[in-house]
């Protein structure tokens, strides 16, 4: 029998294994990275989002438009609440300079109606609001009473842009796409 002799040297075919696995890993920390800062999950607590978003959805959250752009009219966004400790998922109805008022349980936004295909119940009539520079006027699907703590409610109060974590993309499960943004202008 002959013995095959290999042409590699081992301590070259030992490097390029240490090699293939610090460059593994080096992958591994860039997906870790872009994951983290331009896509993201968050699952949906409560039903202050029904009928757009059902209690223990699992959203896909989008962050790079943030980097671009503001969010607009319509648009679902997650937003970190500094002051409750976690992250609640809302509508945006006003950006700056905007004049929000409810009458008659109707939202108005610089004296228009609010065209509202997505929501359930009725808003409890409030003064009209300005929408200060750097926040936006959030407010859930659900306009019942008591069922969304959002921009309405003295103890949250319009939004500051900064706190915006990112976009309601997708539900993942259940599998199906979020409602599109309002044309009010």
């Amino acid at each position: 029998m002959e013995e095959v002799v290999s042409a590699i040297p081992a301590t070259s075919k030992k490097k390029s294994e240490v090699w293939g696995w610090i460059r593994f890993l080096l992958l591994l920390g860039l997906a870790f990275i872009l994951i983290n800062n331009m896509i993201g999950l968050t699952k949906v607590s409560g039903n202050s989002m029904n009928p757009s978003l059902q209690n223990g959805n699992i959203l896909l959250m989008n962050k790079i438009p943030l980097f671009y752009s503001s969010p607009k009219y319509g648009d679902v966004v997650v937003i970190k609440d500094q002051r409750l400790g976690f992250s609640i998922i809302k509508r945006v109805i006003g950006v700056p300079g905007d004049h929000v008022l409810i009458a008659n349980g109707i939202i108005y936004v610089n004296g228009s109606p609010l065209p509202e295909l997505y929501t359930v119940g009725k808003s409890e009539d409030m003064g009209e609001k300005i929408v200060e520079n750097g926040h936006l006027f959030v407010v859930g699907d659900n306009r019942n009473l008591g069922e969304s703590k959002d921009s309405r409610d003295p103890s949250l109060g319009q939004v500051q842009l900064k706190d915006v974590k990112g976009y309601a993309a997708i539900s993942l499960l259940p599998m199906y796409r979020i409602s599109k943004p309002l044309n009010l202008k």
